[in-house]
C-alpha cells in the first residue's frame, strides 16, 4: 500500500496536492511519501520479528539523507557499497555496528574508511578482495570483519542486468570453492570471519529462488561450523520486487513465512538488505508536457523529464505506471504514444508504446514506482540540472534536495590560463 491517491479530482501525495508541491518546486520533481516508507520498513522488520535480525536498508536504491535519517530512527542499518555511500550513511546517522560493505570493486581508502568508523562487516567477494582487506587492516592496526559472498548459481527469473547470483555473473565466489576460501581467509591475521552473504537479484517475485538459494548457504554454513568456522551472521540481501504494472510480488511476511523456518536453529542473525521494496513504491517523479507530436507511424508526447532523471525505462526498458495529475484527464480518448524527454538520445524515454489517454502541453504527468533507483541514477548529461526531492509527512511538504542551478554544473571546472 502506498499514499498515493486521487482526491477530489487530482492526485495527493498523503494530504497534500501534487500540484501544489509542483507549484513551488516545479517540475521535473522527485516527491516521496513519509508515511509508504515507514508502512514499508515496519512491515519488513516486524516480519522477522521471530529471529535475531538486523535489517541494513539498501541505500543505492534512495541514498537522500533525509530518507536514511528516517531509516535509522525505526533502527536500520545500511547497505553500501562506496566510500560515498559510508559518508552519507553516518551524517544521517546510521549506526556504524549496523552498517555492510558491499561490492565487488573497495578501493583501500574505502576500505581503510570502513575499518576506521568499524563497520559491521564487509561482504567480499574474491579470495583478492580478502587479502587486499587483510593489508588495509593490518596498516591501521585493526580485524576486519568479513561474510564471503557466495554465488549459489540460482537463476532469479528477473532482468539480466539484475540477476547476480548465477555461474556467469561478476559478483560471488563459486559455491564449490567456498570452503577454501573459507579456509584461506581464516588463516589471515586481520581478518575476522563472522559471516556468509548471498544476493541473488533484484526485482523478484517469487520466494522459491530465496528459498533455493538459502538452502545451499545453510548447508554450507553447516559445513563451516563442522570446521571450526564459528559462522555469526547470514545475510540474505535483498531483491524482493514491488508492483510496477500487473506483478504480484510476495510480501514481506511471505518471504519471512518461507525462510525463517530455515534459519531458526543455525544459531546466527539474519541480515538483510532491502531496498526498491520499501522505497520504490513510495516515491513518483512528476513531469510536465511540452509539446505532443503526431508522425506519420508514432504519437508521440514530449515532456521536461529526461533519461537523465530517471534512467530506468532506457537502461532495462523497465515498466513505469504513468498517471495524469488531474484524475478528469484520464478520462480523454486513448491513444497508443511513447512518452519523451529532451534529451539528445533515441533512448530518452519514459514510456513506449504506452495506451494512455490525450496529454495536453502544460499538463502534469506522474511517473509511479519511482522511489527506488530514480534520482540515485540520475545524471547532468546535456548539462541538465538534476531536479529537487522533496519529502511529504501528512500535510507538510519539506524540501530535501534543491533543483540545481547551472552553475552548480559547473562546479569544479576551471578553464587552464593558456585558454585564457
Amino acid at each position: 500500500m502506498n499514499y498515493f491517491e486521487y482526491r477530489h479530482g487530482e492526485l495527493y501525495c498523503e494530504d497534500v496536492p501534487v500540484s501544489r508541491i509542483v507549484k513551488e518546486v516545479g517540475t521535473p520533481c522527485y516527491i516521496y511519501s513519509h508515511a509508504t516508507l515507514l508502512r514499508h520498513f515496519r512491515a519488513y522488520d516486524s516480519a522477522f520479528s521471530s529471529v535475531p535480525h538486523v535489517i541494513a536498508f539498501a541505500m543505492k536504491a534512495n541514498s537522500n539523507l533525509a530518507v536514511l535519517r528516517m531509516m535509522a530512527r525505526e533502527g536500520s542499518g545500511a547497505d553500501i557499497v562506496s566510500g560515498g555511500e559510508l559518508f552519507r550513511a553516518l551524517k544521517a546517522g546510521v549506526p556504524a555496528s549496523k552498517i555492510v560493505f558491499a561490492g565487488v570493486g573497495k578501493a583501500p581508502d574505502e576500505i581503510r574508511e570502513a575499518l576506521k568508523a568499524d563497520i559491521l562487516m564487509f561482504n567480499v567477494e574474491s579470495s583478492a578482495e580478502i587479502r587486499a582487506i587483510n593489508d588495509v587492516a593490518a596498516s591501521v592496526g585493526k580485524k576486519a570483519r568479513i561474510a564471503l559472498r557466495i554465488n549459489p548459481d540460482v537463476d532469479p527469473k528477473t532482468h539480466p542486468y539484475i540477476s547476480t547470483g548465477m555461474k556467469k555473473s561478476k559478483f560471488g565466489i563459486a559455491a564449490d570453492r567456498a570452503l577454501d576460501e573459507y579456509k584461506m581467509a581464516s588463516s589471515l591475521g586481520h581478518i575476522d570471519v563472522v559471516g556468509v552473504h548471498a544476493h541473488i537479484g533484484s526485482q523478484l517475485t517469487d520466494v522459491t529462488p530465496f528459498v533455493d538459494s538459502l538452502k545451499k548457504i545453510v548447508a554450507l554454513i553447516e559445513t563451516l561450523k563442522g570446521q571450526g568456522i564459528n559462522i555469526r551472521y547470514l545475510n540474505i540481501g535483498g531483491g524482493l520486487g514491488i508492483t510496477y504494472g500487473d506483478e504480484k510480488p510476495p510480501l514481506p511476511q511471505d518471504l519471512a513465512d518461507a525462510i525463517s523456518p530455515l534459519v531458526k536453529d543455525l544459531g546466527v542473525t539474519l541480515v538483510m538488505e532491502p531496498g526498491r521494496v520499501i522505497a520504490g513504491n513510495a516515491g513518483i517523479m512528476v513531469t510536465k508536457a511540452l509539446y505532443e507530436k503526431v508522425g506519420e507511424t508514432k504519437r508521440f508526447v514530449i515532456v521536461d523529464a529526461a533519461m537523465n532523471d530517471l534512467l530506468r525505462p532506457s537502461l532495462y526498458s523497465a515498466y513505469h505506471e504513468i498517471r495524469p495529475v488531474n484524475e478528469e484527464a484520464g478520462r480523454r480518448a486513448k491513444h497508443q504514444m511513447d512518452i519523451v524527454g529532451p534529451v539528445c538520445e533515441s533512448g530518452d524515454f519514459l514510456a513506449k508504446d504506452r495506451l494512455l489517454a490525450t496529454v495536453e502541453p502544460g499538463e502534469l504527468l506522474a511517473v509511479m514506482s519511482a522511489g527506488a533507483y530514480g534520482f540515485v541514477m540520475a545524471s547532468n548529461y546535456n548539462s541538465r540540472p538534476r531536479v529537487p526531492e522533496v519529502l511529504v509527512d501528512g500535510r507538510d511538504m519539506h524540501v530535501i534536495r534543491v533543483r540545481e542551478t547551472y552553475d552548480d554544473l559547473i562546479k569544479g571546472e576551471t578553464i587552464p590560463e593558456f585558454l585564457q
